[in-house]
């Protein structure tokens, strides 16, 4: 371990990498209640994407560990499978299996930039206000999602409004849904005070306090499952289980749509969001480590985005959204991760979390909803980095953010954020402050609208 992780070099221990893997495990994991339920919502089997989303993470976990040892843990990533669930199956109608294949593609793709110079061409062309401004629209984005799942915020007269219990009462639902609500707002109140707290693994721990106090009210017939209404048992079958087949969703990816404008479109916003999200990432986790060099670049990034990109390839492949690395990934580092064991660590983990399926499938939504809200309160810390003095540069980035809760699309998000920015320079005499690749994406985006 020694030779291969340089353990002393980089001022660590087996012991302190593996509580590191762990720690890390225990903060991410809940990926693998949410993504099969997020997923599950396109017609995928719920087993399969939760054998998928562990085994492709467990992939890209070692495959950082062997290329670029470093400390970070990859699953499918927050907000890529919301943009995949929520924005090209269910907006855009492609089939999931369309989606797989554009996932694949971008992953394809990210291979080929990760092994050259293009990557840091594309970075370098993209504005840092609109990279902040993405991670910031995503997190209100999330944040919505998570509102929904809860049914806290339901449709009205007004487009959304909040989720009426005196009305629940008055339906008789308040045993199915209404409870549901109220643990749902209970348990983002928990999982909040874990966070303030610096609690290790709050998000996960705050998704079982919930799901725990759902099954106290299924106990004590507060809750009552209405599977036609969508309300489930919220106790599980069996407590261990052999791993679901992955074959409902093994090479399933359909290319029928490979040369449409639209599928296009997809593929550059996955790869968009995707190399911008593992990019800030990286450089953030590793600053708070300080692995970052003398001129604030990352050693070894190549091998890090290379294995974000086979991930993502084999987990299009298994049947998952967009792997990426994990910003939990930074409790890790807390508790002095510094080599790629720790992801090993955490990969292993993931294997093992394949034998207790049963028990993460039976978590219901408003168990998760509470995640994607304090996800999306992680995200929105970014919008403190823009700087709002510069209205030419705010501008854009605040339409980029309120664009895609409000358009319920990230792609849309992207486009207005890059087409505005564009255009208002051009419009203000500062053109030339703009990249030609900017000017590309804008012409692609705008031939979007008009076409599409």
């Amino acid at each position: 371990m020694e030779q291969f992780f340089h353990l002393k070099e980089n001022r660590t221990t087996v012991r302190t990498e593996v509580i590191a893997g762990i720690t890390t495990f225990m903060t991410m994991a809940y990926i693998l209640a949410v993504n099969p339920n997020l997923l599950g919502k396109t017609g995928m089997d719920g087993g399969s994407v939760f054998t998928a989303t562990a085994l492709a993470s467990a992939i890209a976990s070692f495959a950082m560990a062997l290329l670029a040892n470093l400390p970070f843990a990859l699953s499918a990533g927050m907000g890529l499978n919301a943009y995949f669930t929520y924005t090209v199956c269910m907006g855009m109608g492609y089939s999931w299996e369309v989606a797989l294949a554009a996932v694949c593609v971008e992953g394809l793709i990210f291979i080929v930039l990760s092994l050259t110079n293009v990557r840091e061409a594309i970075f370098n062309a993209i504005p840092g206000e609109l990279k902040l401004a993405v991670s910031v629209g995503i997190g209100l984005f999330i944040t919505f999602i998570g509102l929904q799942n809860a049914h806290i915020v339901v449709d009205g007269a007004t487009l959304v409004t909040l989720f009426s219990f005196k009305g629940s009462v008055t339906s008789g639902t308040f045993s199915s849904e209404g409870i549901t609500v109220l643990l749902a707002l209970i348990g983002m109140l928990i999982t909040a005070l874990l966070v303030i707290k610096n609690v290790k693994g709050n998000i996960l721990l705050g998704i079982l306090i919930t799901w725990g106090l759902g099954i106290l009210c299924q106990l004590f017939g507060l809750y009552v499952p209405n599977p036609d209404a969508g309300f489930y048992s919220l106790i599980p079958s069996s407590l261990i289980a052999m791993p679901a087949s992955v074959t409902p969703t093994l090479f399933k990816m359909d290319f029928s749509d490979l040369l449409s404008l639209n599928f296009v479109v997809v593929v550059f916003s996955f790869l968009f969001v995707d190399i911008f999200d593992t990019l800030g990432t990286l450089i953030g986790c590793a600053s708070k480590a300080d692995m970052l060099d003398k001129d604030g670049k990352l050693p070894r990034i190549k091998g890090a985005l290379l294995a974000d990109a086979i991930g993502t390839t084999v987990g299009a492949v298994l049947g998952t959204s967009t792997i990426t690395t994990f910003v939990e990934s930074s409790s890790g580092i807390a508790e002095g991760g510094r080599t790629g064991l720790t992801s090993i660590v955490v990969g292993f983990l993931f294997l093992l979390s394949l034998f207790f399926s049963p028990i993460f499938l039976a978590i219901p939504s408003f168990a998760t909803a509470p995640a994607l809200i304090i996800v999306g309160f992680f995200m929105m810390q970014q919008v403190s980095k823009i700087d709002w003095s510069n209205m030419l540069t705010a501008i854009p980035s605040f339409i980029c953010i309120f664009a895609m809760p409000f358009a319920y699309s990230i792609s849309e998000g992207i486009a207005f954020g890059i087409i505005s920015y564009t255009v208002l320079h051009l419009a203000a005499g500062k053109g030339k402050n703009v990249t030609v690749l900017m000017y590309v994406l804008s012409f692609i985006f705008i031939l979007k609208y008009i076409f599409l």
